[in-house]
């Protein structure tokens, strides 16, 4: 990935000084219910870059990716998670996916958001629509991906992932985000929490774990006051006795480069790569819709790379 940079110090210097970003996976009741809380301010911030987003883009494509980041704790190995949103709405959906390495990637199915005027809060049900959510698992070891798809019956991501869990996987799951922006539309503090019971947990534990789940405060704001996630995990808890038992590095990142992509061109059909260093534009670009990455590859590049192979023109 091509790292864009904000290209605002003062507000680099205001991030700089706040908590680190980070996910703290945690325990409640000895086991019975897990959890982890991310604060993912630079994480949103990223994405909003690479992608050039605008404020409503960037609340639903960073609450998404928040969700999916959440969901890394929830693989071994080296799986990777696609989650995907498709809804009739001006918003369209999206797609994003988690790899247990600890990166997440993704991109809006419609960029900008079609609207005549910005929103005058941020409730996203407006812009989705009926449709569908998906969950595909990649398990490590190129066993066949599994996917399971529920009908979207909120228009709230948070929501709508819990009830695919649900339906699909009958595990009670709750996820929250946050975004928090200035008056200027930059992002001053991101955040998600998810909790997910076990099978045979005690229903009165369960009971006051939701309860506390709802008593979360607003994320975003919390990370924008300079809150951390320890007072939050110890603090909203604190009667099911919390255990934090993983703290780690959750970026918005991809993995893609640049001969990567020049390797996909080359295997290109050999009349349509023909055409293309002929007549093409110069130089070829290639956007990774994942990341927002721009590729450039003058044609004399090309040809001499396609040469190199042992295919002439």
């Amino acid at each position: 990935m091509i790292q864009v940079q904000l290209n605002d110090p003062e507000f680099e210097k205001k991030i700089a000084a706040m908590h680190p970003d980070g996910m703290s996976v945690f325990l409640l009741a000895d086991g019975a219910m897990r959890g982890a809380f991310f604060h993912g301010t630079r994480f949103v911030n990223t994405l909003r870059a690479q992608h050039a987003l605008g404020p409503l883009e960037t609340m639903v494509l960073g609450q998404a990716s928040l969700t999916a980041a959440l969901l890394v704790p929830m693989m071994k190995g080296r799986d990777r998670t696609l989650f995907r949103y498709d809804t009739n709405g001006p918003a369209a959906g999206f797609r994003v996916e988690a790899f247990s390495e600890g990166y997440v990637r993704g991109y809006l199915l419609q960029n900008p958001i079609p609207v005549e005027t910005q929103p005058e809060n941020w409730e996203l049900s407006p812009y989705f629509g009926d449709g569908t959510i998906s969950v595909t698992r990649f398990p490590e070891g190129g066993r066949e991906p599994v996917t399971g798809s529920v009908p979207i019956v909120h228009r709230n991501i948070s929501k709508d992932l819990a009830e695919y869990f649900l339906r699909s996987e009958q595990i009670a799951t709750a996820f929250n985000t946050g975004i928090q922006f200035d008056s200027t539309g930059r992002v001053i503090g991101a955040g998600g929490l998810y909790l997910q019971t076990m099978p045979g947990a005690d229903p009165d534990l369960v009971l006051a774990a939701e309860n506390a789940f709802r008593a979360a405060p607003s994320l975003g704001q919390w990370f924008a006051e300079g809150g951390d996630r320890e007072d939050v995990i110890f603090g909203l808890f604190r009667a099911l006795s919390p255990v934090v038992v993983l703290e780690r590095d959750v970026i918005f990142n991809c993995p893609c480069t640049r001969d990567g992509y020049l390797s996909r061109l080359l295997q290109l059909d050999s009349a349509e790569l023909d055409d293309m260093l002929e007549n093409g534009s110069d130089p070829v670009e290639i956007i990774c819709h994942n990341c927002g990455s721009v590729y450039s590859y003058p044609l004399d590049e090309l040809k001499k790379a396609r040469n190199h192979t042992g295919t002439e023109l």
